[in-house]
């Protein structure tokens, strides 16, 4: 395979981040191709709860922070897409649900009656109760208050099977990824011996960009890890719930989603306060035991004595903060034809595209004529996180 190719810009990783911008990129006429080891959206993508939240949940201190400022605008821009009328066309991408829901089992603190109360807050957020309720939670035993929020939730494998096919022949599996220099500059990649040119090079790998950095000669920019560990419960007697669970911090309880198996039966899937560090510092036995408590405190209407439990670890991939903070917005950086980058939460892969535009348009970047990409090795589409754990 030694034919070299050349395109305007070549993406390693095909995650969401990725593949959105390889299908903004090529809406606006550039040649694109993205090149990804392992399967589409089968690191930290397929493993997302597929929130588009607004940023509500990051000002449970009861302020408007700079992470939920600027996350704000993310569900309108992917509704505008869903509804195929955005910067991209994801009609036909499931949508599991037009809203998620902040819930308080009981009685609310003051500091988050406070925070419903005010202004920034109320344009987001309604409360609902009665029938509109979710299904989980319509039961004479529910004592909490529950709160619609303007966000959405995402069948994510749909959303990547959506992605690839805007990628057009633009898709490359990949086993070997090397630097390609000519007079000592970063003009494209090896590729399993191939050449493939490019006049930029944007690694969108996750946790893939250290070693795609490293086998670059590259230090910067650093990268930092935040584990989490899921639960998945799957059980006869669950109905849907999209929703952060309040507890007393600024981060939720626990974060239902709910996914349905191809059985018929609701998969949840936790995560929140119970997947960060606790979470993490327990083995699957005891976290699963950490979930139970929870569902018994929280649900204890639900019947779960037939319930299947696992969990599921995953390092959230992000550019090096102080304290191991989370970021913010999404990130890129540059240095010379090469750009790296993390979106740093799914629901900011349009930002992270924005990003890379800009760059291109600020460095005169244009689409160049060239010959069209021959048939490829394509890679697979991940399949659903929980097959073969419940």
């Amino acid at each position: 395979m030694s034919d070299s190719l050349s395109t305007d810009v070549l993406i390693v990783g095909g995650g969401v981040a990725g593949l959105w911008l390889n299908a903004r990129l090529r809406r606006l006429g550039y040649s694109t191709l993205l090149v990804d080891k392992g399967v589409l959206g089968g690191g930290q993508s397929v493993k997302s709860q597929g929130i588009i939240h607004g940023g509500t949940k990051y000002a449970l201190s009861g302020a408007l922070t700079g992470a939920s400022e600027a996350i704000a605008d993310m569900p309108r821009r992917w509704r505008e897409a869903l509804a195929g009328n955005g910067e991209l066309d994801l009609s036909g991408v499931r949508l599991l649900s037009d809203a998620h829901y902040l819930w308080s089992p009981g009685t609310l603190t003051g500091n988050l009656t406070s925070f419903f109360a005010s202004k920034a807050v109320r344009s987001r957020v309604g409360q609902v109760k009665g029938s509109e309720l979710p299904p989980a939670l319509q039961d004479s035993r529910f004592k909490g208050k529950v709160y619609r929020l303007s966000e959405l939730v995402l069948d994510v494998p749909s959303l990547i099977q959506r992605l690839a096919e805007l990628s057009g022949p633009g898709l490359l599996k990949a086993e070997r990824i090397e630097p390609l220099r000519e007079n000592s500059e970063l003009t494209g990649l090896v590729v399993d011996g191939r050449s493939i040119r490019a006049q930029r090079i944007v690694l969108t790998a996750g946790a893939g960009n250290a070693e795609l950095l490293n086998a670059l000669g590259l230090a910067q920019p650093a990268m930092q890890k935040r584990p989490l560990h899921m639960v998945i419960v799957k059980a006869p007697t669950l109905k849907p719930l999209y929703a952060h669970c309040l507890g007393g911090g600024s981060k939720p309880r626990i974060t239902v989603t709910s996914h349905a198996a191809e059985d018929g039966e609701w998969v949840w899937y936790l995560g929140g306060d119970l997947a960060e560090a606790g979470g993490v510092a327990r083995d699957e036995a005891a976290q699963i035991a950490a979930a139970k408590k929870e569902l018994a405190e929280l649900v204890p209407w639900i019947d779960l004595s037939a319930a299947k439990w696992a969990t599921l670890r995953i390092d959230r991939a992000e550019p090096a903060q102080s304290a191991l903070a989370r970021p913010d917005n999404a990130f890129l950086a540059e240095q010379g034809r090469l750009l790296v980058g993390w979106p740093t939460k799914l629901a900011l892969s349009p930002d992270f595209a924005d990003r890379v535009e800009g760059a291109l348009v600020r460095d005169g970047i244009q689409p160049q004529p060239l010959a069209p990409l021959p048939e490829l090795p394509r890679p697979a589409i991940a399949r659903p996180f929980w097959e073969g754990l419940v």
